[in-house]
């Protein structure tokens, strides 16, 4: 076997590689997204229930109320994040 076959053999071995890493990327992005999507539409449901059980109309979210789900919202995220960190 000559060098360049050797070559061309990693290099197809690699790609090969890299189109295996692609994917599961690509699986992880759309579960995410689809998990994320329905996690917000339960949460939204659960808004509009309990403010018309409540209020008999739309919520009533003050400025302070929706930065403390902001941050708590950035925490969750920061903390799912470091989860690609683990070894």
């Amino acid at each position: 076997m000559s060098k360049t076959d050797k070559i061309e053999r990693t290099l197809d071995h690699e790609i090969a590689a890299m189109s295996n890493q692609e994917g599961w990327q690509t699986k992880v992005i759309l579960a995410g997204g689809a998990l994320g999507a329905v996690v917000g539409l339960v949460t939204s449901w659960l808004l509009v229930r309990t403010a018309r059980e409540t209020r008999g109309g739309p919520p009533a979210i003050s400025t302070g109320d929706a930065i403390k789900v902001g941050i708590t919202t950035i925490g969750l995220v920061r903390a799912i994040a470091a989860l690609g960190e683990r070894k």
